[in-house]
């Protein structure tokens, strides 16, 4: 079922918010399964998964598990501003497995976001391809012509009175996909600083967008495997 809406082209532009990266040090890291192939973390809203080129943003998911497993090695990131699932290599075989998986979408990702507007259908599709919108970065942008595929599959959990509730299980992996998907169909994701409006912008204290499952095989024997994270929202 494809959404109704009519997709914008391009958000709304704004300057960049200023913003001082000090994520929580406590808890340190959020460890939901640990073995000899992986590592899976619940990452906190704020944090980065890797160092950013200003020594001030050396915090990151990648050095706080470096420090305690210093094998371990990042294989996909969340958005600094995305919380939830995270998993890590702990080995350079597991690490290719891990990566052909991402690569080769075997793996499912479901996601929970709360969105502006209450959407009036219960579900659908946004099929809009994404670049970056190089004037405005790190934006991503609608392009129907030099825009690479991404989908991106929407289900209502729950409407409140001004926003809804939604489960997001992206088929492609680009860059903002959630948060620019949402925004074309008229309904970006609460707090997000970079895209919808101001009313959006300051609806929510963070991005309520969070990485609730990720199901992949298990780098020994192939075992299907889904880890989970609860919606800090």
């Amino acid at each position: 079922m494809s959404s109704p809406h009519q997709p914008l082209s391009r958000p709304e532009t704004r300057p960049l918010p200023e913003r001082v990266y000090a994520p929580d040090r406590e808890p340190f890291l959020v460890v939901l399964h640990c073995d000899d192939d992986i590592l899976v973390v619940d990452k906190p809203s704020g944090l980065l998964t890797v160092p950013g080129k200003d020594p001030a943003l050396a915090d990151c998911v990648a050095a706080r598990a470096l420090s305690l497993h210093p094998q371990s090695r990042i294989v996909h990131r969340l958005d600094m501003d995305t919380s939830g699932v995270l998993v890590l290599a702990m080995n350079p075989a597991a690490h290719r497995h891990l990566g052909l998986q991402f690569e080769r979408r075997h793996v499912a990702k479901t996601y929970l976001a709360r969105v502006a507007g209450r959407m009036a259908e219960d579900s659908g599709t946004v099929d809009l391809p994404l670049r970056c919108d190089w004037p405005n970065r790190p934006r991503q942008m609608v392009d129907q012509q030099e825009g690479r595929s991404a989908i991106t599959h929407w289900r209502v959990l729950e409407r409140e009175r001004d926003a809804t509730r939604v489960q997001l299980e992206p088929v492609t992996g680009r860059s903002h996909q959630l948060r620019v998907h949402m925004c074309a169909i008229g309904h970006p994701i609460l707090g997000d600083p970079l895209y919808g409006d101001s009313e959006s912008q300051q609806a929510a204290a963070r991005l309520q967008l969070h990485a609730k499952s990720l199901t992949l095989h298990h780098p020994s024997g192939g075992e299907h495997k889904t880890f989970s994270a609860p919606s800090p929202f």
